[in-house]
């Protein structure tokens, strides 16, 4: 996890990701209706313990707004105590099917939905931080669905903000977003001064002081306390760990319990996965993360939050960008924040208390603009309509729904996409000068190869000498097979003279040796026989 060649880059995007976390995790926390202390012991977790164990090197964890209202119903059902031990049993299911190897679903995932996540996330970010640039921020942080919980939706919010303007916010937005893009200027981003102080950083400071120096002139430019940072603040180290809420081991046989734990299981488990492949297609070196690793990493971070009463946690794409924008090399930049987490919150919540969020919005536009860039549009229409449809289509249903839904619907695209394709599909057909005709299966025939191969043996004329070609296949799913079956069965009515060769199906290849009468007979009798016909082998393929 430490490399010594990478620490000032770790710890530069440590600081980053730190300043970007705190609010999100407070705001998780307030959108989930848990206490605000849940949300930042679920950001430490998934910063300190998660970078130890996980697969991701450049992955961050902790609370994910795509949980928010999964969590929320069940605390509102089961209690907040007796939630913790839902988020328990949500980590040891998680550590289980790491070693179960169910990482593996990672890579099922279209490349196309991938990056349509990636810009939908973008524009969902620029589109909910709008509010919090212009000094309006009702919902605070946290909320990426379309609908919110109090009624309102994105455009709506924006349109609240535009009659609510607050004349200082926007300030320090404007002067935040100038320095944020000057740092990236190849003039200026090469000097020693802007490697060695991160520009987020740089932005925070501002932000605290030109609100100083607002309150100071009391000129109405000063900014309200409820669009700056709101940490718990505890007067010592008692009052601090008595925030940490302890789980209701008296309910550990409740089956609601279990039942809620696994449901949350298999959506972080989920969230987290589309991330690992997110966050392997932002990173500059192309690395792939062991999923069925980090799936561990998730769940022995999800125990923990659970035993100190913190939220559940999973790689999020938000901070994991952050992290890779600000040029984190390995782990230890999660780690780092992680601690940053912990020490600050500790050490000094009322300075972290004067942050406006309207800083913390300028670097969450400045994210949310690299993840939705024009150019990534340009590219994925240029690949063609049957990259573009799924892509656009999930950057639409995440804006527009949630996280999940905007998946699901751009992964049912690209399935339909996939089923219209092997439709298309045309097996070697071979037509010969005496009438006949040749099939040739592909090495692989599967239930989506169904349609097609009905569609190309509904064009054999009757009366025609067929060659079902199978000597190249290697796998021969059922449906196919039942196809075949049935082709063969209705193929004497039609006096059509079937031959297969190959291995893959000798049931069918028995069929060609049996007299008219016979053959619908044996076509039953291999339906209802529990036993399975093997034929002579010299009859196959003859």
């Amino acid at each position: 996890m430490f490399d010594r060649r990478f620490l000032a880059d770790d710890i530069r995007a440590g600081i980053v990701v730190f300043l970007v976390a705190l609010p999100l995790c407070l705001g998780i926390a307030l959108a989930s209706g848990a206490p605000l202390f849940s949300g930042l012991i679920a950001g430490i977790s998934g910063g300190i313990v998660v970078s130890i164990f996980g697969g991701s090197r450049l992955g961050v964890s902790g609370p994910a707004a795509g949980l928010a209202v999964i969590v929320a119903t069940g605390i509102e059902s089961l209690g907040f105590d007796t939630y913790l031990l839902v988020v328990i049993v949500c980590g040891v299911v998680q550590v289980v099917s790491g070693f179960l190897k169910a990482g593996v679903i990672a890579h099922y995932f279209p490349n196309s939905v991938i990056k349509g996540m990636l810009a939908g996330i973008g524009i969902i970010l620029i589109l909910k931080q709008i509010p919090h640039a212009l000094g309006y921020d009702s919902s605070f942080e946290g909320e990426l669905e379309f609908f919110q919980r109090d009624g309102a939706n994105t455009f709506s919010e924006i349109a609240n903000a535009l009659g609510a303007l607050s004349p200082g916010a926007i300030a320090v937005t404007v002067l935040s977003l100038a320095i944020l893009l000057a740092w990236q200027r190849p003039g200026i981003a090469n000097r020693r001064f802007t490697k060695a102080l991160p520009a987020p950083l740089i932005v925070v400071v501002l932000g605290i002081a030109l609100n100083l120096i607002f309150a100071a002139l009391a000129n109405g430019f000063a900014i309200s306390p409820n669009h700056l940072v709101a940490v718990p603040v505890s007067s010592s180290f008692d009052e601090l760990v008595s925030n940490l809420r302890k789980p209701d081991f008296s309910q550990i046989l409740n089956p609601k319990v279990y039942t809620t734990g696994l449901a949350l299981a298999l959506v972080a488990s989920i969230e987290t996965l589309l991330s690992v492949e997110a966050t392997d297609n932002l990173d500059p070196e192309k690395r792939v993360t062991s999923t069925n690793k980090e799936l561990k990493a998730q769940g022995a971070g999800n125990i923990v939050s659970g035993l100190l009463g913190g939220l559940p946690i999973t790689q999020v794409i938000i901070r994991s960008s952050a992290n890779i924008d600000s040029g984190a090399k390995t782990r230890f930049a999660a780690f780092a924040h992680g601690v940053l987490l912990l020490v600050c919150v500790a050490a000094i919540p009322t300075l972290l208390n004067q942050i406006p969020l309207a800083s913390l919005a300028a670097i969450l536009l400045v994210i949310g603009y690299r993840l939705a860039r024009v150019s990534l549009f340009k590219q994925m229409w240029r690949e063609g309509l049957w990259q573009f449809l799924p892509f656009i289509t999930t950057v639409v249903g995440l804006v527009l729904t949630d996280l999940l839904t905007g998946i699901m619907l751009g992964m049912a695209v690209a399935f339909f996409e996939i089923l219209i394709y092997n439709y298309q599909i045309n097996f070697y057909r071979e037509e010969h000068e005496d009438g006949s005709m040749t099939i040739r299966l592909t090495e692989h025939m599967t239930f989506l190869n169904k349609a097609a191969l009905k569609r190309i043996l509904r064009e054999v004329p009757k009366e025609c000498r067929l060659t079902i070609d199978m000597t190249k296949t290697r796998i021969l799913d059922h449906d196919v097979h039942e196809v075949i079956r049935d082709f063969a069965t209705h193929a004497v009515a039609d006096g059509i003279e079937l031959r297969i060769e190959g291995e893959a199906g000798p049931k069918v290849a028995l069929m060609k040796t049996l007299p008219p009468e016979e053959t619908a007979d044996f076509a039953s009798r291999d339906e209802s026989s529990n036993e399975p016909s093997e034929p002579p082998r010299a009859q196959t393929g003859t």
